[in-house]
């Protein structure tokens, strides 16, 4: 069987962190997150899907899991990607994330 060295396999993963394309998920470098598109790529996409659906404010379970999104990138999106790329057009100003009573109401409002 072939398989990589662990140093071979920290230097593929850090190559991919580093252009966005993955992530660490613990301080030690042992988990990695590998990233369909990076963080930026999924606001733009997010953005674009707002402005073609209209939706100004919406909740983020409707943005994983709603209608509009049948047969979208966006269905099933992991929730941790998609809050991070939410907190990016909220830093960005084109996104406001507000919370309901439980992670279900958490909303956005968007400045398209």
């Amino acid at each position: 069987t072939r398989s990589l060295s662990y140093e071979a396999k920290e230097a593929f993963l850090a190559a991919l962190v580093s252009e966005g394309r993955a992530e660490w998920i613990d301080k030690g470098h042992k988990k990695c997150l590998i990233l369909w598109l990076r963080i930026q790529d999924w606001a733009n996409y997010i953005l674009d899907f707002v402005k073609e659906n209209g939706l100004e404010v919406t909740t983020i379970e409707d943005i994983r899991s709603g209608i509009e999104t049948h047969g979208t990138e966006l269905a099933g999106i992991d929730r941790g990607v998609l809050m991070r790329a939410l907190r990016l057009l909220e830093q960005k100003g084109k996104a406001v994330i507000f919370k309901g009573t439980s992670a279900d109401d958490e909303g956005v409002k968007f400045s398209v």
